[in-house]
This record gives structure tokens, sequence and C-alpha cells, in this order.
């Protein structure tokens, strides 16, 4: 299992490769909520252990918001496993051209984004923790994307593979 962190930073580097720009806070946290989901979705398990919150704009992942600094991951990150990199990767290029507040759209649609902001008012931030029995129902409607074949994965022959 990852680290958020690892993981964050290794957005902030992809996402920098691909667009030559410097990602904000926003979109990181969305690209990193949505690679949590992708991971339940493909494996069944989530990428890291560490939780999101149900902040107004949407999912934000507190061990990240504390070491996240002008675009960069403050302190010694470790390498992501192969498996890892290749669905966070897919995240970002499915997810990484949309603005940021459309990410934060789209993340408020999201069960577990929902059920973790019952009960406060829109302008609150929020701190009560996402529920990874509401991920899990959240990455029961995604259908994982292989961005660079161009195809769903289930649409692959060894598509089990991952399970």
């Amino acid at each position: 299992m990852e680290r958020a962190i690892d993981v964050a930073h290794y957005i902030c580097e992809e996402y920098r490769k691909i667009s030559g720009e410097v990602i904000d806070e926003m979109k990181l946290h969305k690209l990193l909520y949505f690679s949590q989901r992708e991971c339940v979705a493909i494996t069944g398990e989530p990428l890291f252990e560490d939780v999101f919150e149900g902040w107004r704009y949407g999912p934000v992942c507190v061990a990240v918001r504390n070491g996240f600094c002008k675009g960069e991951i403050l302190g010694i990150t470790k390498t992501l496993s192969e498996p890892s990199a290749y669905i966070v990767k897919n995240i970002i290029l499915q997810y990484g051209e949309l603005a940021s507040w459309k990410l934060s759209q789209i993340s408020h649609a999201e069960i577990s984004w929902m059920n973790a902001r019952q009960g406060l008012a829109s302008n609150e931030n929020g701190d009560i923790p996402l529920k990874l029995a509401d991920i899990r129902k959240d990455a029961e409607k995604v259908r994982p994307y292989d961005s660079l074949w161009d195809m769903y994965l289930d649409e692959f022959e060894d598509d089990e593979e991952w399970k």
C-alpha cells in the first residue's frame, strides 16, 4: 500500500511533465481522490490509508494538505509501485485537463463526499472523514479506462489480473 504523500508527489511530477504547468492544490486533491476511487474500482483495495475530509470544495486529504506548498510536496517521498503509478497516471490523463472547479463539481456528486457533508452548511469547510465503505460505493459506478490503449480495462482479455 502506498502513502498519500507519495501518490501526491507522483501526481505533481506527472502533471508537470504532461501539462508543463504546476498543479494547484484543489486539482491535486481531486486527482488524489479519483486515484483512490479508481484503485478501489480496479483492485477492490484502497491505494493508501490516509483519509479524506469532506471540505466544501470536495474531498481533501489532510496528510497531503499539510505537506503541499506552491506546487511541491515537502519532505522525502518514495517511488510508487508500477501498478499504482499506472492507475494514477490514467487518472491524470483522464481528468488532468479539466479545470479545478470542474473537478470540484464532479467530486460533489460522489456519495462519499455527500455523506461526509451531511448537516453542514455549504460554506462550512467540514472535517468529517469520508468513509471507505462510501468510496467503495462510488467505485462501483466507475468503469476503469486505460488512456494509453484507449479502451476500458474490462475489454482486455486478461482484465482479471488486477483483481
